[in-house]
């Protein structure tokens, strides 16, 4: 319908009359004129038959859209309000044609208005045209303003003609629009009794059922006969066409079952391993399920029966829903667990499969209540009983599912046994999709990660595992959150409340002026979380690469600056865009901000002012490894953000100096000119020594050394510092790397000593000469 409305809106709207400009002189004005308004009276004329035929299109189409509602009106208005299943089938029914309906929605009321001044544009011709005095044209002039007006009028006329037609087709419009709008809102209303019937009132609890066992049963057997019985005029919900689909649904799987027993049995025997045979039934059992879904998919696609498209579409959700957790059963189970494994899962199944059975065959809410707590109490034994039996045969994964099931069994159980049934039937529904969303989502992670670990993607560059790392750190996370909402959907469309449920997701549970939070867009914040966190990465992982091709020396603490300055902008565009989607006013922020900024000003004047010594000391004052010294500290830098600098000392200590502390402690960088510092090394020879001897002998000695650790660039050179009391004073000056500092001045003391030792040198050491005055008088006063 959209596209039939919109072919006939293109050909009844007109472009600009054609236009003419100023030309030598009237006369060829006119003849412009009459040229162009020809071509256009000739091509609406040619449009004229194809305009008749998408009017009748539309007004078929509105016809159809009436009857339709009218139906949808009959089924709704007339549903007893105890059918839960039908009442929810014809509630959607009605609110679906009417957004379906809203989409389709088109500017007949704008098109108007462009018409309108269409008209009043060659009214305007028109008059313009009269108003010129023939006598004052020549006579093609005359001709041509002749012509010029009777196509003018003829196009005029052709608008009114096509504006009476559109404005028809706008009160027929909108009185389907009207109908339907109504519908609409009365199933709303009824929607929100179902919601509360399931969330809020509940019913009897089924203590008192039992009590009134008989009464309640007899009941159900009144429900059973009005609703069950075959009726007298053929209608494609009747009794007997739910035991055909029944029937078709037996024969279908049994065809399935056959074709995969077939296509098994002529397996090559490679296939035919001891792992293979262990899962063999598993195996089969899945495939029937795909070839079962395929099948109902064929015959839906084929088929124009209500009862049967409701019913296959169901089944194909059920039957997708079991394939997966087969599949992925086998894909991550061995084959001897794999019995276990199906045997844990399968009251889940069970429970699946009796809700979608009650939703097929629209069971009434007296049957629910009825069957469905003791069944559950059943299932819930059940599941008890086969994790008892199988936990030490099956995965810690799938074990920790299954203690969640048993939960949710519990959890439904009591729901049910209070009264709530139905809110039983769609937690356990929930839990089924989203078991089934964990169970596909684990399944697809763990096979990646196994072809990321025999690609070796954890060693590669990220220029080549960007896409990959796409997948596992924004997509499965992406669907992980997904998958809460998808499964709740789910859950709510098995009671046809899938749009009742996505109002709850869109609706503000706060909604202030400047703050709005929804569960969708919370949804929408936390997948630009992973979104963001994986652009931040992989930027981050790009620069370390471009910087460790480029200079790896300086490629660590390039990248501690880059790091910080990639992640400050990339959370922040996360951050604006957060704020935008929760409706967060800029100038509401500011107006905080600003009440706050005085005493936030003094609170973080430390800490802007690390942050700016810290920009300073990563712009290159200082580098990851580099060797400084602080207050007689001497250690590795180990790392450089913006508020701190860590050090690792020689004596194994770490570290930590406020980036604004080395500032003011006046650091020394030890390894900024190509590691090596200068090393004063005294010693002394004893009086009466050659002293240029002495200074030849060393230096030699110790520019031979040839040491790793000492600077081959610069020579070792001695001075002459003073004359002590015992010693003749030299200084040795040494370049050695500010690392091994210890080691050298250790190993150039040896070569001197050695040197002086080996050419006879006396090395002095402080000496004292005692002379005792008066030892006679000391004698006599020791006698």
């Amino acid at each position: 319908m959209k596209k039939i409305i919109a072919t006939l809106l293109v050909l009844f709207t007109l472009t600009d009359a054609y236009a003419v400009l100023k030309e030598k002189d009237l006369e060829q004005t006119l003849s412009v004129l009459r040229t162009e308004l020809t071509e256009k009276h000739t091509e609406l004329h040619s449009q004229s038959n194809e305009r008749k035929e998408a009017a009748k299109s539309i007004v078929d189409q509105l016809k159809e859209t009436i009857k339709k509602s009218n139906q949808n009106a009959l089924m709704l208005y007339s549903q007893n309000t105890n059918y839960v299943f039908d009442l929810t089938y014809a509630c959607h029914e009605a609110t679906e044609q009417y957004q379906s309906f809203q989409k389709q929605q088109l500017p007949f009321k704008a098109y108007l208005e462009e018409n309108d001044v269409e008209i009043a544009k060659y009214d305007s011709l028109i008059n313009s045209l009269k108003s010129m005095r023939p006598d004052m044209l020549e006579e093609q002039g005359r001709t041509d303003r002749s012509v010029c007006l009777t196509l003018a009028i003829n196009i005029q006329n052709t608008l009114i003609e096509n504006r009476g037609q559109v404005a028809n087709y706008i009160s027929f419009y909108e009185m389907a629009e009207q109908r339907l709008k109504n519908l609409n809102e009365y199933a709303n209303m009824r929607y929100d009794d179902i919601q509360k019937s399931i969330f809020k009132n509940g019913g009897e609890n089924y203590f008192t059922v039992i009590k009134e066992f008989r009464t309640k049963l007899t009941e159900a057997e009144s429900v059973i006969l009005d609703k069950y019985t075959p009726n007298k005029e053929e209608s494609d919900w009747d009794s007997s066409v739910i035991i055909q689909l029944f029937t078709i649904i037996v024969f279908y799987i049994l065809v399935a079952v056959i074709l995969n027993l077939i296509i098994f049995k002529f397996l090559p025997k490679r296939f035919h391993t001891s792992e293979f045979l262990k899962k063999r039934s598993c195996v089969i059992m899945a495939t029937t399920t795909v070839t079962f879904a395929a099948i109902l998919g064929i015959l839906k696609a084929t088929l124009n029966q209500n009862f049967f498209l409701m019913a296959s579409s169901l089944l194909i959700e059920y039957a997708w829903l079991l394939s997966v957790i087969l599949i992925s059963l086998l894909l991550r189970v061995n084959g001897r667990q794999i019995r276990s494994a199906f045997h844990i899962y399968a009251p889940l199944l069970f429970v699946g499969f009796m809700v979608i059975a009650f939703r097929i065959i629209l069971i009434p809410r007296e049957l629910v209540n009825l069957i469905f707590p003791p069944l559950l109490l059943l299932c819930t034994l059940w599941q008890w009983r086969m994790m008892r039996k199988h936990h030490q045969n099956i995965p810690q994964s799938d074990m920790f599912y299954t203690y969640i099931s048993q939960a949710i069994f519990i959890l439904s159980l009591i729901c049910s046994w209070v009264g709530y049934t139905l809110m039983a039937v769609q937690i356990l529904i929930w839990w089924i999709m989203q078991l089934t969303c964990i169970l596909t989502i684990t399944c697809v992670s763990q096979y990646l990660k196994l072809y990321g670990t025999r690609r070796g993607f954890e060693e590669k560059p990220i220029t080549e595992t960007w896409a990959y790392m796409l997948f596992y750190k924004v997509m499965l996370p992406v669907m992980g959150v997904l998958s809460v909402m998808i499964s709740i959907y789910w859950a709510a469309d098995v009671f046809n409340l899938s749009d009742l449920c996505w109002q709850i997701f869109k609706k503000h549970f706060i909604d202030l002026e400047n703050l709005q939070v929804s569960i969708l867009k919370l949804c929408m914040v936390v997948n630009l979380f992973f979104m963001f966190k994986y652009i931040a990465s992989t930027i981050l992982s790009l620069l370390k690469h471009h910087y460790k091709a480029g200079d790896p020396s300086t490629a660590a603490s390039r990248e501690v600056m880059g790091r910080n300055v990639i992640q400050v902008l990339v959370w922040g565009v996360w951050l604006l865009m957060s704020l935008s989607i929760m409706n967060i006013s800029v100038a509401w922020l500011l107006a905080i901000s600003g009440g706050l900024s005085t005493g936030i000003g003094f609170a973080s004047k430390d800490i802007i002012e690390n942050i700016y010594y810290g920009a300073s000391l990563m712009a290159g004052r200082i580098s990851v490894g580099d060797w400084i010294e602080v207050d007689g500290t001497r250690g590795k830098v180990t790392s450089i953000n913006y508020t701190s600098t860590i050090i690792e000392s020689v004596y194994g200590e770490i570290i930590t100096f406020q980036n604004s502390q080395l500032f003011a402690k006046n650091y020394k960088n030890l390894t900024k000119n190509n590691g090596y510092i200068l090393a004063v090394i005294p010693f002394g020879v004893a009086y009466g020594s050659n002293l240029k001897q002495v200074t030849e002998l060393v230096e030699n000695a110790v520019n031979d050394l040839h040491h790793e650790w000492m600077d081959p660039q610069k020579k070792v050179k001695s001075v002459m510092s003073g004359m002590n009391d015992s010693s003749v004073d030299f200084k040795l000056f040494v370049w050695a790397d500010a690392v091994k500092k210890s080691y050298v001045i250790s190993d150039v003391l040896k070569c001197v000593y050695n040197t002086l030792y080996e050419n006879g040198i006396e090395i002095p050491f402080p000496q004292r000469d005692i002379t005792i005055k008066n030892l006679e008088e000391l004698k006599e006063v020791r006698v």
